[in-house]
């Protein structure tokens, strides 16, 4: 039992917990001036009823009903004498709804006093008192101890070291907030995490008293303080009194939303707590499969994986440079071009192909091709890039959204798309359905493009979602977005980072206007000894009004005012001047940046193929 908790830590880059047991049993008519803990022993079913709703909800680790079951607190309800039955009996009735394939923490919670030097009960004491209670939840088989909502720093250290010197179990160490980020003791979560870790926590973490934004706050200052796993459970927001009850009104997406933010900001571990229902774990599952899909739960829950090649493990992936000709040139490292064109309105594709065919005689090597960009209701970007592959004789390298599928319908088209002899993909979230023709479609989002390029790298690998054998693995070349001129370029490089441990062959820039953006992009991966291939977006500007909409109205694109004042100057001219002079703008955009990059993807706007065409021409004297 001892390992099994750290080696889900190892195995999966995340871990999720349940929520609220309080919060469940309160919203079955359970008053909170009874002893939530003795419902292990007077309504077992009730228990055993809210544990199941969690695992459900995709929760890998449910935590036991005995947050209060220390002697000193069960006294107060005359049941000093059933502490190790409470204790037990808490065991018995989560691992009965956990089954053999979720883990079971023994929860332990604060005495309810004030310790020395705070108060007249010893640490010694406050040891005892703590390893009484761990022993009982080691002895009923618990996979982990879990110390949460302490405020004060010395009572979690008697508690922690009562843990240690009782079982050799993984203990996880959280401390509780104020607004102010520090605990209720006005300890830095910065100190309280070091402290911890000495003190031979396995993992430290913060829950209760707050909501998701503070609890963020709180776990970007630990994550640079620690060596350890980081976990975060905090309460669905602060409870507002509604007809003579306290209510918490953090909604499941709000929560799925903090979620990400969690893991990005570098906690391994979340959960719920005070507020927290099934509906906010089951959001949170949806965030953390969106991020890591290995990270989907109970394995022993899941149809029995067809073994590959003899065994259980993934196959090797196809080279990268023997899965099409823009995978070879960019595994070769050679200088890789393409051009974007957009699928049209309706069926007539007769333009498309006779553009994608002037690329081709003009040695381009792909088209790039969007899935409904700005969320507009376009051809399926997936036939035109079948018909374009067939018909123009070039490389396609299809834009993939998440925004319209979900995760089945995903799976589906790419293995389709594989089989219509597709292997370039861009695999993109997607702007969401506001922003386009029809603002009130509904958008579906069961994963992120960090999601996706996992899902895509498991079917290299020969595995489905659910971990099958789909016997011949995909050989897609898997492509990336990465945004130089993003307003948080450190939250953007964090994802970005992802998506390459994913799985991410190379990547394509938003339109490069600003070169110091760019540049500051590679050095910052070069620092950080990141290397991969990265192809800068271009966009010729064909008008001032253009060159203002690129820089309001589009995520990502910055143009500098030098360039608009070339553009203004230009349009007093002529339309014909500002066509000329935006093909001029991309063309030296592009000699200077030619020497860091490993291609380009020009968009020229409404696909006039002869802008993109003539920056390349020049480029190529």
């Amino acid at each position: 039992m001892t390992k099994r908790f750290l080696e889900l830590l190892d195995s999966r880059k995340l871990v999720l917990f349940d929520g609220g047991m309080g919060t469940l049993l309160y919203s079955h008519g359970i008053y909170i001036n009874r002893c939530f803990d003795e419902l292990n022993l007077t309504a077992p079913d009730l228990v055993a009823e809210c544990h199941a709703a969690y695992v459900k909800a995709g929760a890998d680790v449910v935590e036991t009903n005995t947050f209060g079951a220390n002697r000193l607190k069960l006294t107060g309800y005359g049941l000093e004498d059933r502490l190790e039955e409470i204790n037990r009996r808490g065991v018995e009735l989560a691992r009965q709804a956990a089954g053999n394939s979720v883990l079971v923490a023994g929860a332990i919670g604060p005495l309810g006093i004030k310790i020395e030097p705070w108060g007249p009960t010893s640490t010694e004491e406050a040891r005892e008192l703590f390893a009484q209670q761990a022993r009982a939840l080691a002895a009923a088989g618990v996979d982990l101890i879990i110390l949460e909502t302490f405020g004060d720093l010395n009572e979690i250290h008697q508690a922690l070291a009562a843990a240690r010197a009782v079982c050799d179990l993984p203990v996880v160490a959280q401390m509780t907030l104020q607004e102010d980020g520090n605990s209720l003791y006005g300890t830095a979560p910065e100190t309280f995490a070091a402290r911890l870790e000495a003190w031979g926590a396995s993992v430290v973490g913060v829950n209760c008293s707050v909501g998701p934004e503070v609890a963020l706050q709180c776990v970007e200052r630990i994550v640079p303080a620690t060596h350890l796993p980081v976990s975060v459970q905090p309460n669905a927001g602060v409870p507002r009194a509604i007809e003579g009850r306290n209510l918490y009104l953090a909604s499941p997406e709000y929560f799925e939303e903090y979620a990400k933010r969690f893991v990005l900001a570098g906690a391994r571990i979340v959960g719920g707590c005070c507020g927290t229902t099934p509906e906010h774990i089951r959001a949170m599952r949806k965030a953390l499969y969106a991020l890591a899909p290995e990270s989907r739960p109970r394995e022993g829950e899941r149809p029995p994986v067809v073994k590959v090649n003899g065994g259980s493990q993934p196959v090797e992936e196809k080279p990268l440079a023997e899965r099409s000709s823009l995978a070879r040139k960019i595994a070769l490292g050679q200088f890789v071009t393409s051009i974007e064109l957009v699928p049209p309105r309706g069926v007539q594709v007769g333009k498309v192909l006779e553009r994608a065919r002037r690329a081709r005689e003009a040695g381009v090597d792909a088209i790039n091709i969007p899935d409904g960009p700005r969320a507009s209701a376009r051809m399926s970007s997936l036939a035109l890039a079948v018909l374009i592959e067939r018909d123009a004789g070039l490389e396609a390298l299809l834009h993939y959204t998440c925004r319209d599928r979900n995760l089945l319908g995903m799976q589906s088209d790419l293995l389709g798309a594989h089989a219509l002899g597709l292997r370039n993909l861009l695999l993109i979230t997607g702007d969401p359905p506001k922003m386009g023709d029809y603002p009130d479609a509904t958008a579906v989002f069961d994963v992120d493009s960090i999601g996706l390029t996992n899902m895509v790298t498991r079917l290299n690998r020969g595995l489905d979602l659910g971990g099958n054998s789909i016997g011949e693995p995909t050989a897609f070349a898997i492509g990336v977005g990465v945004n130089p001129g993003a307003p948080n370029l450190e939250f953007e490089l964090k994802r970005f980072f992802w998506k390459v441990d994913a799985g991410a062959h190379f990547a394509i820039t938003q339109p490069v206007f600003d070169v110091t953006l760019l540049e500051s992009l590679l050095n910052t991966l070069a620092q950080r000894n990141l290397k991969i291939p990265v192809l800068a977006g271009l966009w010729p500007l064909v008008s001032l009004r253009n060159a203002e909409f690129m820089n309001n109205e589009v995520p990502g694109a910055t143009v500098p005012e030098p360039i608009l004042r070339r553009m203004a100057e230009a349009q007093q001219v002529s339309p014909e001047q500002a066509r000329r002079v935006g093909v001029e703008i991309a063309t030296e955009i592009l000699e200077r940046i030619r020497p860091m990059i490993a291609g380009v993807q020009i968009s020229p706007p409404m696909g006039r193929i002869e802008l993109a065409l003539q920056v390349l021409g020049a480029t190529a004297r």
